[in-house]
């Protein structure tokens, strides 16, 4: 994550859920707010309904590898806040279902 700064307050994160654009997929929700700075800001919430701590780490390691990959051809002064669903199944997901899904989200919020 070289132009990635994370979001870990909560203010911040507020900001961002209720002053940005949302796009939502079968497994992710994405907020996106212009930031006016050289940098993107990511944020990653997995709510405690999804499993517990090693399903949400897991599925907290699989976007952050799936936004590491995706972040060179990213524009850069976003924030973003990506949401796990919390009526996603956890046991019927993989990488490439995270991927396709990051992918048409970003498409959809034209900052790919």
């Amino acid at each position: 994550m070289k132009k990635t700064v994370m979001i870990k307050k909560n203010y911040e994160f507020r900001g961002i859920l209720t002053r940005g654009v949302c796009a939502r997929g079968f497994l992710l929700d994405i907020f996106v707010k212009k930031n006016n700075k050289n940098i993107n800001e990511l944020g990653i919430a997995v709510s405690k309904k999804a499993g517990n701590s090693v399903k949400r780490n897991k599925i907290k390691r699989l976007i952050r590898e799936n936004y590491r990959i995706l972040e060179e051809k990213l524009n850069v002064g976003n924030s973003m806040i990506i949401l796990w669903k919390k009526k996603a199944d956890f046991e019927n997901f993989n990488f490439y279902d995270v991927k396709k899904d990051c992918e048409n989200l970003f498409n959809r919020l034209n900052i790919l």
